[in-house]
């Protein structure tokens, strides 16, 4: 059958006007994020952000045990070309590896925020604490060298130091009490039988299963222990004055999540909108309240939230933990393994 010219003209008209509208659309709007934090935390933010900006959030995380180094490794190897456009991290140790190993591009954003670097923005704290059995345990220790005394001979656990906060911790203990007292001090724990965990909620678990009575782990498990109804309750570290073993208390570390913006990101633009909502006030109030009841660190929201705040606080200054990491690691490897 012979098509007509008036015809033809249609169906050339039409396939233009297909065309040219597919040519007028944008591409969505998205970003890859490799996040450490505990993943219905990072979902529920995340939903927030593509609701309020309808940018698509590609994530990427890791196991539990694993996540941070695990991502890390992952940030570094991909340096040369980056898939990633931000990282968000639950702690900040693996943040500042990356920042050293050059793989996060300068943070323009918010100049006079309170916890920062030259790389990266830190918000929404955990502390670390001393978490018990609420039915076992009548008067918990507050200190670090009360876990030594007898009175807890194999009923003390923590999670592996290789990973995780744990390993941050153990930086901040050698260098406020020397290598040879935070030796001294791993021996006493090994010596009153020290169990060890693939991770800080595997601490908790083993409370509220008996295994154990008490456990260094961080706020955040120990939240998710009483949303389940277990039997564990937390203390927090005290200031001491010199205590002659050398293992004096400092306060309760507070240990913030980290978010940075991966150099050469392929989705700057979204990226950085991802950082200031990330560390703005309504979503450090949605971290707070959340199961996870992390720390704003905006001065006016945390005092919406006072119960959060532990009543002494450590005055040591983070940086520490990228500088004593590597010696604590080998003590813990000489002590532990």
């Amino acid at each position: 059958m012979r098509r007509t010219r008036a015809g033809t003209d249609l169906v050339v008209l039409a396939w233009l006007v297909a065309a040219l509208a597919s040519c007028s659309r944008s591409p969505e709007p998205r970003l890859v994020l490799y996040t450490s934090a505990d993943d219905a935390l990072a979902r529920d933010v995340i939903d927030a952000f593509q609701a309020e900006t309808g940018i698509r959030v590609d994530l990427a995380t890791d196991t539990e045990a694993t996540k941070t180094t695990g991502l890390v490794e992952r940030l570094i190897r991909e340096a040369p070309r980056p898939r990633a456009d931000v990282w968000w991290s639950s702690e900040v140790l693996g943040t500042m590896r990356l920042a050293r190993e050059g793989v996060l591009a300068p943070m323009e954003s918010l100049p006079d925020w309170p916890l920062r670097d030259e790389t990266w923005l830190g918000f929404a704290q955990r502390a670390r604490v001393i978490a018990y059995s609420g039915s076992r345990v009548k008067d918990p220790p507050r200190s670090l060298s009360a876990l030594t005394e007898s009175t807890w001979t194999r009923r003390v656990g923590m999670a592996r130091p290789r990973f995780g906060t744990t390993r941050g911790h153990m930086a901040v203990l050698v260098e406020a009490w020397g290598p040879e007292a935070f030796e001294a001090w791993l021996e006493a724990l090994v010596e009153n039988g020290l169990l060890l965990y693939d991770g800080n909620a595997a601490v908790v678990r083993a409370i509220a299963q008996g295994e154990i009575d008490v456990g260094l782990t961080d706020t955040d498990d120990v939240w998710a222990a009483v949303r389940n109804r277990w039997d564990v309750r937390l203390t927090t570290e005290v200031i001491e004055r010199e205590d002659p073993s050398g293992w004096t208390g400092f306060g309760t570390l507070l240990i913030p999540n980290t978010v940075a913006i991966v150099k050469g990101a392929p989705n700057e633009p979204e990226a950085r909108r991802f950082v200031e909502f990330l560390v703005s006030a309504p979503n450090e109030r949605r971290m707070a309240d959340s199961d996870s009841r992390n720390i704003p660190v905006r001065e006016a929201v945390r005092a919406e939230y006072p119960n959060l705040v532990p009543d002494e606080v450590s005055s040591i200054d983070l940086n520490v933990m990228l500088e004593f990491e590597e010696l604590a690691m080998e003590i813990c490897d000489r002590v532990l393994d």
